[in-house]
């Protein structure tokens, strides 16, 4: 048999009922969902943001003759394209959920082709955005963005590439290549 406190208390959360004279229940849950939606709506709005510019700050950085950097879904196949909405994590789950955001930069690596993901993950914490690659280096970003803070972000992104490449080819020479490390997805696109 449910019971319940005379004043209203919610035993689990010690929260007091929030029901205004004049409203529904549904009413309040309705109000509760639509102000979950707003915050949803900005949090992904925000995220991409951030992600676009890093993408297009990115691909002028590398300095390449062609287009070398896409937004691209966190996991599964892709190609050479930007997947707008798709490319995040958010995508295609109905009811925009309100948490941080992955998304993929599909990082042209060579001449002949070859991609390199790499997976950022972005939590909006006030007016700031903390964006953490790869599930090592965090960087913060104040919104709105700076160039200097996003430069930052860039030079970083540029140095965890090249690290990558680099720390597997002198392991290599050095005979300790057999590593455990998941790493990045790399494939070559077919023109």
């Amino acid at each position: 048999m449910a019971h319940s406190k005379t004043n209203k208390t919610n035993k689990a959360s010690g929260k007091k009922s929030r029901k205004k004279p004049g409203k529904s229940h549904f009413q309040i849950i309705s109000d509760a969902a639509n102000a979950y939606g707003e915050r949803s709506f900005d949090n992904y709005a925000q995220i991409r943001s951030v992600a676009e510019q890093i993408q297009a700050g990115l691909c002028a950085y590398m300095g390449g003759e062609k287009k070398c950097v896409f937004l691209v879904p966190p996991q599964g196949p892709f190609i050479e394209q930007n997947y707008g909405s798709a490319a995040f994590s958010v995508s295609g789950k109905g009811f925009l959920p309100l948490e941080p955001i992955s998304f993929g930069l599909g990082i042209r690596v060579s001449d002949t082709g070859d991609f390199l993901r790499i997976v950022l993950q972005c939590r909006k914490e006030g007016e700031r955005i903390d964006v953490q690659v790869e599930n090592s280096q965090t960087y913060e970003l104040s919104l709105p963005v700076k160039d200097d803070a996003l430069n930052i972000v860039l030079e970083g992104l540029y140095h965890h590439i090249l690290s990558w490449f680099t720390d597997r080819v002198e392991r290599y020479d050095f005979g300790n290549y057999g590593t455990t490390d998941i790493g990045f997805d790399i494939l070559r696109i077919d023109q």
